[in-house]
């Protein structure tokens, strides 16, 4: 790793955390990136902060917790704690005929009493956290003494989960919740969808960084998204025009860029307009239908929602407001904050053929007024 006096040599780039090396006292490093944000992970993989041992050691005491050798009053021993066992079902009115079934693999936690998915914005409670096992089972154990909320989020599942009860954790209690289900929001069948609804855009196209801006942590690497400034491909890759998806035609995986981001431009950075076609055969003139929008990240973004209107001058259908303060992009993340709009669609702004979905992100402060959208979807709303 570069030192200190290397990074002030250093030229400065977007963020001032991130700098091209210029003459570091380790010439191996010479014109590569070091920003901090690509030494970060996800909390619920940050085991311990700092450097403690390169043997295996760690790897043990971290299956003893919690301990019993603090003697502080304020720390709770193992004794003291209780369990919660449970196994988490889902049942998609639309999806495997109305049939339960299991929630594989999926986040299950106790957090502070709140709405469905508080958990994402709560910082000062007590937090405890598992994943189920293969058969949606799943136990949570050496949970403090309180009152909490169940939450859970299911992979490749839509919205948040909350179970409709507090529940009170005692010292050394065992609370057996049997089976609970999730029922996710939905209305209808799909018409189409793009994407996973898996909180991350990690499916979607991610391009080969800057030669000029590298950092070899990140050579070959699964994580293609650690690396600076991919935000700045966009413009490379749509210099004049902005992207369009067809459904049925384009795929996901190559077509839709990670960031709907700003295009950079000679003076600044310029607001961009995402087209998404798909052609409807069997319109229901009558009917409504609804646009599931699930964001995966924002940061300082507003999304309009045009349907099959110029969006140039026009008043949206829909925009979210002004989505603050998350910055996944620029840490080199590609999740953060869930968002979820459900967007209802009146079926005579629907044409028989080829409709037009715009997505306008219309804040231009800079490079990093960005969204990282999760899923998306057009349904019937029955």
């Amino acid at each position: 790793m570069p030192i200190a006096n290397d990074r002030k040599r250093g030229r400065t780039l977007d963020f001032k955390e991130a700098v091209v090396l210029e003459n570091p006292g380790n010439l191996a490093l010479q014109g590569e990136v070091d920003d901090k944000y690509q030494y970060s992970c996800n909390t619920k993989d940050n085991r311990v902060h700092g450097w403690i041992s390169s043997e295996s050691k760690m790897l043990k005491e971290i299956k003893k917790w919690s301990y019993d050798f603090p003697a502080s009053t304020d720390y709770v021993h193992a004794a003291q704690r209780g369990t919660i066992t449970g196994r988490l079902l889902v049942r998609d009115n639309y999806l495997n005929r109305g049939k339960i079934i299991p929630a594989k693999s999926t986040y299950v936690g106790l957090a502070a009493p709140g709405y469905a998915g508080s958990w994402k914005r709560e910082s000062k409670g007590y937090q405890f956290w598992t994943r189920t096992d293969e058969t949606s089972s799943f136990t949570i154990t050496s949970v403090r003494a309180g009152k909490y909320n169940l939450y859970a989020w299911v992979p490749t599942v839509l919205g948040d989960f909350k179970h409709e009860f507090n529940i009170v954790i005692k010292q050394g209690s065992k609370v057996e919740l049997g089976d609970i289900v999730y029922t996710p929001p939905r209305n209808g069948s799909t018409l189409w969808e793009i994407g996973i609804a898996d909180r991350t855009a990690a499916e979607f196209y991610i391009p080969d960084l800057d030669p000029t801006l590298v950092n070899k942590l990140f050579i070959n690497h699964t994580d293609k998204y650690r690396q600076y400034g991919l935000w700045e491909r966009y413009a490379h890759l749509y210099p004049d025009q902005d992207l369009t998806y067809i459904v049925g035609k384009s795929d996901y995986r190559k077509h839709l860029f990670f960031a709907h981001v700003n295009r950079k431009v000679k003076r600044g950075y310029k607001p961009t307009t995402w087209k998404i076609i798909f052609d409807t055969t069997n319109l229901t003139r009558g009917a409504n239908y609804t646009l599931r929008l699930a964001l995966a990240s924002a940061q300082c973004a507003n999304i309009q929602v045009w349907i099959n209107d110029d969006p140039n001058g026009n008043l949206s259908h829909f925009e979210t407001g002004r989505i603050v303060k998350d910055n996944a992009i620029a840490r080199h993340g590609i999740h953060g904050l869930y968002w979820l709009y459900s967007i209802k669609v009146d079926g005579f702004n629907l044409v028989h053929g080829t409709n037009t979905i715009y997505l306008k992100q219309s804040l231009q402060f800079g490079a990093f007024n960005s969204v990282l959208y999760d899923y998306i979807r057009l349904k019937p709303t029955y």
